[in-house]
């Protein structure tokens, strides 16, 4: 659970808010505050820097996004007998995520996008992650097949195109209904289905 000072909170959702409607260089302090209902100055006691609230926003949007998994009911057995199932119980609750929360969805995804974003990925601590990574671990000890794949590539490759779905759900490109959803997670996987497989 990420908790924050209600007035940090929502400047953080009034960044997240601008960044939709501008971009991220079209945010700028004075929209982010007059969102928020406060001033420049004021904004100022809680971040030092425009550079400072979108990365804190991110954060903070991260952070939301992989709680998600330490509320999800996984079965380490359901690997071996429903391994495209397991993939789906996952992957599902975190699709729904950025489907139903539509300004951190687009921020997001703007950010992880940015010039800025490679250079921040390399330093930041991503530790909050452990519980999706744990479950991860299940999935290489019961499908070594799985190693073969650089899981750098595959988990980006996962889950930004999660994200990049999703945008296009908020963002009225696709339809939100249960056709896209399984489409989306059908085009995810196809590619992941060939290295679950059980060696003899």
């Amino acid at each position: 659970m990420v908790i924050l000072d209600d007035t940090r909170t929502r400047i953080i959702f009034a960044a997240m808010k601008v960044v939709r409607q501008n971009g991220l260089e079209g945010a700028r302090i004075q929209s982010v505050s007059n969102v928020a209902g406060i001033s420049p100055g004021a904004l100022y006691r809680y971040f030092e820097s425009k550079d400072q609230l979108l990365i804190e926003s991110f954060v903070y949007v991260d952070k939301r996004a992989a709680a998600i998994f330490d509320h999800v009911k996984f079965d380490p057995k359901e690997v071996i007998t429903d391994p495209m199932g397991a993939v789906k119980s996952l992957w599902q609750p975190y699709f729904r995520f950025w489907v139903a929360h539509p300004d951190e969805t687009i921020f997001y995804h703007r950010f992880r996008d940015s010039a800025f974003f490679p250079k921040f990925d390399k330093c930041r601590d991503a530790s909050y992650f452990s519980s999706f990574a744990g479950m991860v671990h299940d999935f290489l000890e019961a499908f070594p097949g799985l190693r073969q794949i650089n899981q750098d590539l595959l988990w980006l490759h996962v889950l930004s195109s999660t994200v990049m779905y999703a945008k296009y759900v908020v963002e009225g490109v696709l339809t939100d209904n249960q056709e896209t959803e399984d489409t989306v997670f059908r085009l995810l996987t196809t590619g992941l289905s060939g290295y679950l497989k059980l060696e003899k």
